[in-house]
C-alpha cells in the first residue's frame, strides 16, 4: 500500500476542525513535501518525522513522500501533525499494518529521539472529536502524548489512549498481545468543590456585598466608582465565589478555551476564571487575534468574570449566563 490516511485536528480560533493527513509514497527521485497550507512549524515536522523513525530503528522511505492536510484552505500551525505523519509513512510503507487507523485520531510533536511531546489546545480537540462523533453516530478514539492525557479525559465518555513514544503507538498497531497495546486512560478525580477567595473576608462594605450579590443573581455588569484602596479589587476577586457552580458543560467550554493557550489545569476544574488584565492592556490582548488566532482576555474569562480597570472607575462582568 502506497497511500495512508489518518485523523487528526487543527486548531482555528476556539474551534478544532477535522484534519484529514494523506500519506502518498511514489517512486521517483527521494523527497519529502507537505502540502494543504503548513506553517513553518508544521514544514518542520519534516526533519523531526524523519529523526524519530530511524532513532526508533524504522527505515525511512527513499522515495517521493508527499503529506496533503486537507482541507486546503485551513491554515495548519505547530508540531501536532508529527505523529500522524509518520505512522502515515509507516502504514503507508507497509512498515505497520494500517487497517486500524480509521478507529483512531491523532495528535503529538515528535522529539528527534522518537518520545512524544505534550501539545497545545488537547482538551478543544478532544471535545470537538467528542461532539462530531455524537452528531455522526460514530465515536473515534483519540491518540495523543501521556502528558496531555489528563486535560483530554475530562471529556465524559472520550476514549483516550495515551502514549509516550512512536514505538508504543506502533507496537499498539502491530501487536495482537494485549499487554502491549495501550490502555485507556482515566481521567483524575477533580476537586469535588473549587476554592476560591471568601467573600466573607470583606468587612463592612455591605452596600457593595449586596449589589454584587444581585449581579450574581441575575447576571448583570457592575461598575465600581472610589478611590484607590477602598476595597474595589478585593471585591472583584471574590466575585465568581458567589456566582452559581458551574455545569459539566459549561466546565468543559470554559476549560477548552483555557486549553488553546495551555494555561488548563485540572486543580482549576469548574473554578470560574478570572481574568484582570492591565488598563495597558492592547486590543489584541482584549479581544485576541493574532497571524494564528489565539483567544483574549474577554473569551478567556468564558462562563467567568471580567474585572477591567476604566481610569478611575473598575468594571466587572460575568460572563457565565
Amino acid at each position: 500500500m502506497s497511500l495512508a490516511v489518518l485523523k487528526s485536528r487543527a486548531l482555528s480560533g476556539m474551534q478544532a476542525p477535522e484534519v484529514t493527513v494523506e500519506v502518498h509514497l511514489a517512486n521517483g527521485l527521494p523527497s519529502f513535501t507537505i502540502v494543504g497550507l503548513p506553517d513553518t512549524e508544521v514544514k518542520e515536522s519534516k526533519d523531526r518525522v524523519r529523526a524519530a523513525l530511524q532513532n526508533a530503528r524504522f527505515e525511512f522511505p527513499a522515495r517521493r513522500i508527499t503529506v496533503n492536510l486537507a482541507p486546503a484552505d485551513l491554515p495548519k500551525e505547530s508540531g501536532r501533525f508529527d505523529l500522524p505523519i509518520a505512522l502515515g509513512i509507516l502504514a503507508a510503507s507497509e512498515q505497520m499494518p494500517g487497517d486500524e487507523l480509521a478507529k483512531y485520531e491523532f495528535a503529538g510533536e515528535l522529539s528527534l529521539s522518537g518520545e512524544l511531546r505534550p501539545i497545545r489546545g488537547a482538551l478543544a480537540m478532544t471535545y470537538a472529536m467528542h461532539r462530531a462523533g455524537d452528531a455522526s453516530g460514530k465515536q473515534r478514539a483519540f491518540i495523543l502524548p501521556r502528558a496531555n492525557a489528563d486535560e483530554a479525559a475530562m471529556v465524559t465518555d472520550a476514549s483516550i489512549y495515551p502514549a509516550e513514544s512512536l514505538l508504543q503507538v506502533c507496537a499498539h498497531f502491530a501487536s495482537r498481545d494485549s499487554s502491549a497495546r495501550l490502555a485507556r486512560h482515566r481521567a483524575e478525580a477533580a476537586p469535588a468543590r473549587p476554592v476560591y477567595p471568601d467573600f466573607a473576608d470583606v468587612k463592612g462594605q455591605a452596600q457593595a456585598k449586596r449589589a454584587l450579590e444581585i449581579a450574581a443573581t441575575g447576571g448583570h455588569s457592575v461598575l465600581m466608582v472610589g478611590p484607590p484602596g477602598t476595597g474595589k479589587s478585593m471585591l472583584a476577586q471574590r466575585f465568581p465565589g458567589i456566582l452559581p457552580q458551574m455545569t459539566d458543560e459549561e466546565a468543559l467550554e470554559s476549560a477548552a478555551v483555557q486549553s488553546l493557550t495551555s494555561g488548563f489545569s485540572i486543580a482549576r476544574w469548574k473554578a470560574r476564571p478570572y481574568r484582570a488584565p492591565h488598563h495597558t492592556a492592547s486590543g489584541v490582548a482584549l479581544v485576541g487575534g493574532g497571524s494564528t488566532p489565539r483567544p483574549g482576555e474577554i473569551s478567556l474569562a468564558h462562563r467567568g468574570v471580567l474585572f477591567l480597570v476604566i481610569s478611575t472607575s473598575e468594571f466587572i462582568r460575568p460572563s457565565y449566563s
